[in-house]
């Protein structure tokens, strides 16, 4: 389940990156944001499910951390 949650989020979050750097137009950057986050949380439930939990630890940590800075940008 994860693999294919890993793999549908790491898409969605290059087509986005892609998409703001071929048109200039940075409009969707939160929302890359936001699938950026979740898929950092996904790498880090998947990596405490194989028994790594510093790995899993850190990666979640980062994914709180990405998922403030959206929210900063999203009420400034």
């Amino acid at each position: 389940m994860f693999k294919k949650l890993r793999i549908t989020l790491g898409i969605v979050v290059l087509l986005l990156a892609g998409y703001g750097l071929l048109t200039k137009n940075f409009v969707a950057q939160p929302i890359m944001m936001l699938s950026l986050s979740a898929f950092i949380l996904v790498g880090g439930l998947d990596e405490l499910k194989q028994g790594k939990k510093r790995r899993g630890y850190i990666s979640i940590f980062l994914s709180i951390f990405v998922l403030v800075i959206v929210v900063q940008t999203f009420i400034m």
